[in-house]
């Protein structure tokens, strides 16, 4: 029977509680045999980054600057409260909004001292900053993918799946792994007929995924995860693939309609031409003749 890996992007993640029961859960009865791999909730990688398309500074940006603590520390901190507030849309039960806020704390609380310690260790003239923003950038980037899979994941247990966080990002990892080592350690051991592993789109790597694709990283994982895994099919939802326009700036009544079709079941996206807007199929797929929709 095989397995599907699917990839849900960052717009889609912001409203992952209404696609719970249509594209996480599509079919009660038989809801395993599925690999979803997510973004960050929409806006976050802005947040921890820079904005996409103002360029306004986000954590990175501010950090990168060397204007001090005060513009990236308050960074981190608007960063941690979009955070919260996005997991608060998607959960309900105190227990798991408990668990979500901790584990925010965790990540960024361990990010800002990071960031400090780099800060003394590079003010001593052996070292350099610039020598490590790449490191900096995918240590921060991380942060949105896993929280949004922690959250997915969370989600979906109190839901009664029996669903798995698998997260690529290396967080307090000390080892170095090749992306196919990472990503082959995170799946051992899990069985997708009988559960639903959420994976991070972000993997933590000595190849450097931001060096070569910078944000287009998930991309990447997902294609990778497809091939490893032996995927039947690979599937990418995609809200807005239908539209040339900017979706943050165009009335959601104006592609509400096609959301709901293109967002309801894997196959619509070949339905609805999205092979024809990026015809051919990432590498990895390609290679291990895995289809991708």
């Amino acid at each position: 029977m095989g397995h599907t890996v699917e990839k849900i992007g960052g717009t889609s993640m912001s409203r992952v509680h209404e696609l719970r029961d249509t594209v996480l859960i599509a079919d009660p009865d038989a809801p395993y045999g599925r690999i979803f791999v997510v973004s960050a909730f929409g806006g976050i990688t802005n947040l921890l980054l820079e904005h996409k398309k103002s360029g306004e500074p986000g954590v990175y940006a501010a950090f990168a600057s060397g204007d001090g603590d005060h513009g990236w520390l308050a960074a981190l901190d608007r960063a941690s409260d979009a955070m919260i507030q996005a997991h608060r849309v998607v959960l309900d039960h105190p227990g798991d909004l408990e668990r979500a806020d901790a584990f925010v704390r965790d990540r960024l609380v361990g990010a800002r001292n990071c960031l400090i310690d780099l800060q003394r260790l590079c003010s001593y003239g052996h070292f350099r900053l610039e020598e490590h923003m790449l490191h900096t950038r995918e240590l921060l980037s991380g942060l949105g993918e896993a929280h949004s899979a922690f959250v997915t994941t969370l989600m979906l247990q109190r839901a009664g799946i029996q669903a798995r966080f698998v997260d690529l990002s290396g967080w307090r990892d000390t080892g170095q792994v090749t992306l196919e080592e990472r990503i082959t350690g995170a799946m051992a051991g899990v069985d997708p007929q009988t559960e639903m592993p959420i994976v991070t789109g972000y993997a933590q790597c000595t190849e450097g995924l931001m060096r070569e694709f910078d944000r287009g990283y998930s991309e990447v994982t997902f294609s990778r995860l497809a091939a490893l895994t032996g995927a039947r099919e690979a599937i990418i939802h995609k809200e807005f693939h239908l539209s040339s326009a900017d979706p943050n700036l165009v009335a959601r009544a104006r592609y509400a309609s096609w959301a709901a079709r293109t967002m309801t079941w894997p196959t619509s996206c070949r339905t609805w031409g999205w092979r024809r807007s990026t015809p051919r199929p990432p590498r990895p797929c390609a290679s291990q003749a895995c289809p991708c929709a």
